[in-house]
């Protein structure tokens, strides 16, 4: 079903926007950047966070992680992830499988600037086996994100 409200979704917003169902999960960021052969950092992980009493989503690049000092800032508050019942309850979407498109819930959506770092970039779509690309500045416009700068810093080389 999940699968099927992203497709209304997107077929609404942007029908010339195409979903790839793989036969290999994509349900984790290395999963998905190897069945779609692409750098885990295009992988555009969404995370399902509770803000006080919000819950809202974050979409990242796939290789990063939250700055909690930035996002507490950013988000007004300390985010704290949902667990998996509440998230496919919240968004239509088991685990694995979460994206801002075709959610069960109206949610607010923030887009981290590290996914401006690609030309195009690789949601889920509703499933552990689905994807979509899209550009950063395209997913944002569709979802009505807001553009934050949460996430953690790249670790410096060692000289």
């Amino acid at each position: 079903m999940s699968l099927e409200s992203v497709r209304a979704d997107l077929a609404a917003k942007a029908p010339d926007l195409t979903i790839l169902v793989t036969d290999k999960s994509s349900a984790t960021v290395a999963l998905a950047a190897e069945a779609l052969g692409v750098e885990p950092g295009q992988i555009a992980k969404t995370l399902s966070v509770r803000v006080g009493d919000r819950v809202v989503l974050v979409v990242t690049k796939g290789t990063a992680r939250l700055d909690n000092k930035k996002a507490r800032e950013a988000l007004g508050g300390k985010p704290r992830m949902l667990g998996a019942e509440e998230v496919v309850a919240l968004t239509g979407h088991p685990v694995g499988g979460v994206c801002p498109f075709g959610l069960a819930t109206p949610l607010q959506v923030y887009c981290d600037v590290s996914l401006q770092e690609y030309a195009e970039v690789w949601p889920a779509a509703g499933s552990i086996n689905s994807s979509v690309r899209v550009t950063p500045e395209r997913m944002a416009e569709l979802t009505g994100a807001t553009w934050v700068d949460v996430a953690q810093a790249p670790a410096k080389p060692e000289a």
